[in-house]
């Protein structure tokens, strides 16, 4: 039986934390829910920040903080995108927004590319970016 990770769980005044007998009864930690806050570790969203805000700093000084921003370059923006339009057509393409460009597809061509392949499509098809 797990039960939840929540720095200060047992402090929150609820009646399903109320644990003991009759004259010796106290605030205690409660299960962790089905509702898998936090991977499961967690009764609510409560105990989870409560956590984070204690926590935070350690995790993020302990797996690296970010010191330079991400960057995804013009060659690697390539996204799946469509455009639905009512009654049943749809518009499949490639799209960069960093480039301003749309490559139109086939929905054929849309399910079998994925995020892995869109780089060898754009040059297989001979497409300049």
């Amino acid at each position: 039986m797990k039960y939840c990770q929540g720095t200060k769980c047992h402090q929150y005044r609820t009646k399903d934390r109320i644990r003991g007998n009759k004259g010796s009864k106290y605030y205690g930690t409660r299960r962790r829910s089905d509702f898998n806050y936090g991977n499961g570790n967690f009764c609510s969203l409560n105990c989870l920040y409560d956590w984070i805000n204690d926590h935070i700093d350690n995790a993020l000084n302990h797996f690296g903080r970010l010191t330079e921003p991400k960057k995804i370059m013009c060659q690697n923006a390539w996204y799946k995108d469509y455009i639905y339009r009512y009654p049943d057509d749809a518009n499949y393409c490639l799209r960069n927004d960093l480039l301003g460009k749309r490559i139109p597809l086939s929905e054929q061509q849309w399910e079998n590319i994925d995020d892995n392949n869109i780089s060898a499509f754009i040059s297989s098809q001979s497409i300049k970016e």
